[in-house]
């Protein structure tokens, strides 16, 4: 189904473990070269570039601070020096950072969830739209159901940089159609990976679980598929500028 992504070129951001390790798992499954960026975690990323090997895929690690000011240039420099030439774009790294009231908001607290969420993904899609573009491909920016809710108590900072993405993917997807590059978001729900672990109790996910029509928390792997398809311009070659949403039904809109 996938057969026009066979030998193209990735770089998934935070592409080693949860919702990235499950869209780079999936890419080398469709015969891919990826570069997989990880921070911290190199056993776990060791592990999941040979998962992509075995199936039939490449594998490059990078290691990077993303919210380093030249991170994201480095990185997609590093990707094309080692496969030639870049298809796919996934900018999928980002997180919460913590729960803070908004009283409790200060300026370092601001600027480290911006830098996280918002810097390094202008940055990425700056560099990536430049290497892309020679021959066409897709960005898939990482958005978040936050960015269409707002979130829950503690998140006002992280569900304002998630809805920035989803508009600048917009705008982006506009800017760039001249060059044949689609730029689209894939929007999770409330995805059962560490992300949670960290940031939210045992008791919030069961209630949240039972909000959810298809009565589940979404898994990484229920990620993958979209952003297989988006990456696929047989599949998408004539869809930009969306966000797609995938949460069971936890919003609709």
């Amino acid at each position: 189904m996938f057969e026009d992504l066979k030998g193209r070129v990735a770089l998934v951001t935070g592409g080693a473990t949860g919702i990235g390790g499950a869209i780079s798992a999936a890419f080398g499954m469709a015969g891919m070269k990826i570069a997989v960026h990880y921070h911290g975690g190199a056993e776990q990323a060791e592990h999941l570039a040979e998962e992509v090997r075995r199936s039939g895929g490449e594998a490059l690690l990078l290691q990077r601070d993303i919210t380093e000011p030249t991170a994201a240039d480095d990185l997609i420099r590093r990707t094309v020096e080692a496969f030639g030439r870049l298809d796919v774009l996934v900018n999928n790294a980002g997180g919460m950072v913590a729960r803070r009231p908004v009283e409790t908001i200060d300026d370092e607290f601001f600027d480290a969830v911006m830098d996280l969420n918002v810097r390094q993904l202008v940055h990425a899609c700056r560099a990536g739209a430049a290497a892309v573009k020679q021959g066409g491909g897709s960005i898939v920016n990482v958005s978040s159901i936050s960015a269409r809710t707002g979130g829950s108590p503690g998140s006002s900072v992280y569900s304002g940089a998630k809805a920035f993405v989803a508009t600048f993917t917009r705008s982006l997807a506009r800017e760039l159609a001249p060059q044949n590059i689609r730029v689209n978001a894939l929007s999770p729900g409330t995805i059962a990976t560490a992300f949670h672990e960290r940031h939210s109790t045992p008791e919030k996910l069961e209630a949240t679980r039972k909000s959810i029509p298809l009565a589940r928390l979404g898994t990484a792997q229920d990620c993958a598929g979209t952003a297989l398809f988006l990456a696929s311009n047989a599949m998408s070659g004539y869809v930009t500028g969306q966000v797609i949403e995938v949460n069971g039904g936890q919003f609709m809109g």
